[in-house]
């Protein structure tokens, strides 16, 4: 029997690196393809092409930003996801307040000058406490970021955010949501929340981690999506 492709949605300001241990991890139980997230001008937009490069079926995990493109893709073709994974993402809009702070990023983004991506000083709200001084994954995401540049942080980053509990709800397939104990962009008490909401029995939260979950712990990621990959059809 054929492995399952595996696609693996990044974040804002991620490519391939972000599911680097993933793909190589779990390419005994999955086939993992990484779309581009890069080009789109609305989520919708972004979910489309990656449909339109899907095999008929397909297992599905979103992280962050992704996890907008995930909850779209189960709006327009719920149908075609086997199973669904959720990493440190959400299933609301932005608050007026983060609305707010996307919109002063984005402005500030404008300005002429290098753009530096996320910073070191900004990695304080991406990566838990402990490993800010861990220059090769440190090192990892500020290269990440800038390598994708400031025409990617403005489209992506004023990309609009769409409530995903309904299209959630009605998914009858294996669910899984992931998140770091310490994430303090999309914090566990929500993920918690959203387990909930969405009828969800499996969640992880890993503990000593950020936001940046496959980058920061990718033994306990790849452990969590495993065992999701394994689990039988039918269930959530």
């Amino acid at each position: 029997m054929p492995l399952p492709q595996l696609i693996l949605l990044p974040g804002l300001l991620n490519d391939a690196e972000l599911w680097r241990d993933q793909i190589s991890g779990l390419a005994d139980v999955a086939r993992p393809y990484v779309p581009d997230l890069t080009r789109g001008e609305t989520i919708r937009a972004l979910a489309e092409a990656v449909l339109a490069q899907a095999e008929p079926t397909f297992a599905l995990a979103g992280f962050s930003m992704g996890g907008y493109v995930a909850q779209a893709i189960a709006r327009i073709a719920p149908q075609r996801i086997e199973r669904l994974a959720l990493l440190d993402t959400s299933i609301r809009v932005d608050s007026p307040e983060r609305a707010a702070r996307r919109r002063a990023l984005t402005e500030a983004a404008r300005k002429p000058g290098a753009f530096i991506g996320i910073s070191h000083t900004i990695l304080k709200s991406y990566v838990d406490a402990s490993r800010l001084d861990d220059a090769e994954l440190t090192g990892r995401i500020v290269d990440m970021t800038q390598r994708l540049g400031r025409e990617v942080f403005i489209r992506q980053n004023s990309l609009e955010r769409e409530d995903g509990e309904a299209a959630l709800k009605a998914l009858r397939c294996p669910l899984v949501i992931i998140c770091g104990e310490n994430d303090a962009i999309t914090p566990a008490k929500d993920h918690r929340e959203m387990a909930r909401t969405i009828g969800c029995s499996h969640l992880v939260v890993i503990p000593r981690a950020g936001h940046m979950t496959p980058m920061e712990a990718p033994g306990m990621v790849n452990g969590a999506l495993r065992h999701w990959l394994e689990r039988p059809s039918g269930t959530r």
